[in-house]
């Protein structure tokens, strides 16, 4: 379990993230966005509406665990979904104002837990057991490598 600050510091890197994110791919040219630069890799664009698809299903679970004992989650093809039109054909942006507003939702929902409630689980059908305090190390670290990602991504154009 880790500590109110160890927490605090995950939570402000969900909070952050956001901002990270857009401040990377904001001006980038349609190439940029769109172009498989590393063989086996997304698109940035692609990265960018994986990260919002799948922070709104960590959302989702989190609510679950909170409200629900013990439900079990439903998984999902993610690769499968970075193929979907949505993940081609749509402006980053639009996915960057769900991050905002879903992150914006998320702190506060995190910021507000008891000890106890970190502690709610949720049967992942692939991972077995995992907790809400789970979610937010998963998604705090999650951010930080599809930033990661990206950048390796734009640093293969030329």
């Amino acid at each position: 379990m880790f500590t109110a600050a160890e927490r605090q510091q995950k939570i402000e890197a969900i909070r952050r993230f956001p901002d990270e994110l857009a401040a990377l791919v904001t001006g980038l040219s349609e190439a940029d966005l769109h172009t498989a630069y590393l063989d086996g890799e997304w698109t940035v664009a692609q990265n960018v509406h994986h990260v919002a698809d799948s922070h709104m299903n960590a959302f989702i679970r989190v609510k679950l665990a909170l409200t629900e004992h013990v439900p079990t989650i439903k998984t999902y093809h993610q690769e499968l979904w970075a193929e979907t039109a949505d993940s081609h054909d749509l402006p980053v942006e639009s996915s960057l104002a769900i991050l905002r507003g879903l992150h914006e939702r998320w702190c506060v929902l995190w910021e507000s837990l008891s000890d106890d409630q970190w502690l709610r689980p949720v049967n992942h059908p692939e991972a077995g057991t995992v907790t809400v305090e789970g979610f937010l190390n998963t998604y705090a670290n999650h951010g930080a490598a599809h930033i990661d990602q990206i950048q390796r991504t734009l640093a293969a154009r030329s």
